[in-house]
């Protein structure tokens, strides 16, 4: 009766584990498992495979491990002692056979998604948006090119069409990150580096810096808000009359280490601004650093 129970205890612990854990993860916002860009789709669906797979060795592993503990517990004089047993070729395969397939397939997995989710690569829907990306201490700078308008920890993106950023950075090392939309990738100061995504959903999403740079690094977010395109166009010609304008004296400002939440809105009135301040370091290269 006490194995009985004890079992059925051990059952319940797991089971109210596994259900606190689904209700913390269906009533909160988690963005890397909730995606609604299409490179992040498909980067859940990578991490949903690969932990499928991991689960194809690790819960086995965990259900031995309590079944050869019930099984073979000092108490149990029924268990089978077998002092002079030493291998099996069938359980020897198991034990290395599983893994390495596994590794193999996650091997393959990775090499071919690392091509077709190069950060570089355009995505199919039409002509993308260009924007450019400038990290500064301790805020983010948009500049959308095509619309002559800049924005300040605010970024405003059309639905269902690709959107090509161009970044770099005027401060440390920043990594340029919005978990609901897809990959995460490096800007640095003098070089420029890129990266294509393309929201599928309406909303309001959290853009990060994940690379730790400073004393303002955990209040350096913007805001990411996914509209209809027929908004973001009366948006763009709503920016584009700003009282504020953004020139070398306002950008000059806006470089000062210090961190800045708030979000603002400037007519560009310095086309070459984006090349001004990648060039500014003397450095004519450009580097990949995606992740």
């Amino acid at each position: 009766m006490k194995r009985v129970v004890s079992i059925v205890a051990a059952v319940l612990v797991a089971i109210s584990i596994v259900a606190w854990f689904w209700f913390l993860a269906s009533t909160r916002q988690i963005d890397v498992l909730q995606p609604t860009g299409e490179v992040a789709t498909a980067q859940h669906g990578i991490l949903m495979f690969a932990l499928f797979l991991s689960a194809l060795v690790v819960v086995p592993v965990f259900t031995m491990l309590v079944y050869f503990s019930v099984r073979y517990r000092a108490r149990n004089v029924k268990a089978d002692y077998r002092p002079d047993w030493g291998e099996s070729k069938i359980l020897e395969g198991l034990w290395w056979g599983i893994p390495i397939a596994i590794i193999g397939v996650l091997g393959v997995l990775t090499y071919t998604t690392s091509h077709s989710l190069d950060p570089y690569k355009p995505l199919s829907g039409g002509e993308p948006l260009e924007v450019q990306v400038v990290a500064l201490r301790w805020k983010w700078l948009f500049i959308y090119p095509e619309q002559q308008v800049a924005t300040l920890n605010y970024l405003p993106l059309p639905v269902d069409r690709p959107i090509k950023f161009s970044m770099t950075a005027d401060a440390p090392m920043s990594a340029f990150w919005i978990p609901s939309l897809g990959s995460q990738v490096y800007a640095m100061n003098g070089m420029q580096s890129q990266l294509n995504l393309k929201a599928n959903k309406l909303g309001e999403y959290t853009g990060y810096t994940t690379n730790i740079n400073g004393e303002g690094y955990a209040k350096m977010t913007f805001r990411t808000k996914v509209i209809s395109q027929t908004d973001f166009g009366a948006w763009a010609i709503q920016a584009s009359a700003s009282p504020e304008k953004m020139n070398m004296k306002q950008y000059e400002s806006l470089e000062q280490p210090e961190s800045v939440t708030a979000e603002k809105t400037y007519e560009v009135t310095n086309s070459k601004l984006f090349n001004t301040i990648m060039n500014k370091y003397g450095h004519s290269h450009h580097m990949e650093g995606a992740s």
